[in-house]
């Protein structure tokens, strides 16, 4: 027969309300008294455990910083990591020291918390109280269609009014301006002063852009504000001007900070956009280059030797030949090929029609046999020319 243990009720704190009193004692005060007294002694308890945790925590953390000072400094070979090294291995070991003792009093507190007797807030506690509430659909979401439209729409009805706001600087201006045009309180404005902000960033003009930055995080604010109250943003920008103008230190750093954050984005965003535009610029630059033979003459001569590149860059026929004459011919011919599909070279480019015609058949020969051509054709050109020369 199974035997069962009752004597974990021999801790347990009796209820107030079970204690026999004085008549002359007022019993209910004297039950909240000790109810409150215990419920503090419990609050301290807890406290005292909380921040024996986070200074653990932080033991750990500076132990992990010092670990890998130590590390570092041990790769390194010079004196003076040496000579840091002894030092950050003493703190290494002395942080490793109060992590121990931080863990021991911790325990320690976990065992003395789990001997404390229950009472009647500790015996039980609530397993889990939820509520679960569907959402209404809204029939008013918009597609992603209509958004653009309605963007759309809008900057082209008000694009200079959001103009002008962008470049406001005192709250007071900023508050009157769209108390008298409060149809501009709303995320299609916010996102144009975004788009004019990066536009202003990719021009370089970079004051414009701060300045346009700051009003774009006004508007932001005033949205969120909206969002947080859960109201139209018309009916609430004027309280966001009255924030911001007696706000304390806190909400206006927060108020800086995303300004100095947004900034950055712009700059990054444009700077996007440049790489981009500069690329699309060098393919279309690229692109009208490109010889008969599909090659880039600027990439031809930039894989050209630097002899053959003076010769190019001084139009001396008489040194390309010297320069060809002394190469290997293999190479010879594939620079030679490089230059005429880039359009670099122009084969016969002195000579008659009927000289071209002749050229055209002899393009039907077989491949190595029309390399072999290209270089020899070279040098007959080349003695060509300078017979031409000689007549003229």
């Amino acid at each position: 027969m199974s035997r069962i243990d009752y004597s974990v009720w021999d801790h347990i704190e009796v209820s107030d309300d079970e204690d026999d009193t004085h008549p002359n004692i007022d019993t209910p005060s004297l039950f909240r008294w000790r109810h409150q007294a215990r419920v503090d002694r419990m609050d301290e308890y807890q406290k005292k455990g909380e921040d024996m945790e986070k200074a653990l925590n932080e033991s750990r953390r500076k132990l992990s910083d010092a670990q890998k000072k130590t590390r570092e400094l041990a790769s390194s070979a010079t004196d003076d990591a040496k000579a840091e090294l002894t030092k950050a291995q003493a703190e290494e070991k002395k942080l490793k020291k109060e992590e121990r003792e931080l863990e021991k009093k911790f325990d320690d507190h976990q065992r003395e918390e789990k001997k404390m007797p229950w009472n009647v807030d500790t015996l039980s506690k609530e397993g889990f109280s939820k509520s679960v509430v569907n959402p209404k659909p809204d029939p008013s979401e918009e597609t992603e269609e209509e958004k653009e439209h309605k963007h759309k729409t809008f900057v082209e009805k008000y694009e200079k009014e959001i103009k002008h706001f962008g470049m406001m600087h005192r709250w007071d201006d900023s508050q009157k301006y769209l108390s008298d045009r409060s149809h501009l309180v709303c995320e299609e404005t916010a996102n144009y002063l975004v788009i004019m902000c990066i536009d202003l960033e990719v021009e370089e003009k970079h004051a414009l852009m701060e300045q346009v930055a700051h009003q774009t995080i006004v508007m932001q604010f005033i949205l969120e504000l909206a969002k947080s109250l859960k109201v139209d943003p018309r009916g609430c920008f004027r309280q966001f001007f009255a924030k911001i103008k007696t706000a304390d230190q806190q909400y206006q750093d927060a108020f800086n900070d995303e300004l100095e954050s947004f900034k950055g984005r712009v700059r990054g965003r444009a700077k996007i956009r440049i790489e981009k535009a500069m690329k699309e610029y060098e393919e279309e630059e690229r692109q009208k280059r490109i010889g008969p033979g599909g090659l880039d003459p600027v990439e031809v001569y930039e894989a050209l030797p630097e002899e053959m590149q003076k010769c190019f860059d001084d139009k001396n026929i008489e040194m390309l030949q010297e320069v060809i004459s002394k190469m290997d011919p293999t190479e010879a011919k594939v620079h030679m090929k490089a230059c005429i599909e880039s359009g670099l070279w122009v084969p016969n480019s002195r000579t008659d029609d009927a000289e071209d015609k002749e050229e055209d058949k002899e393009e039907d020969k077989e491949e190595g046999k029309e390399e072999d051509g290209t270089y020899e054709e070279l040098k007959s050109e080349v003695e060509k020319e300078k017979v031409d020369e000689k007549k003229e």
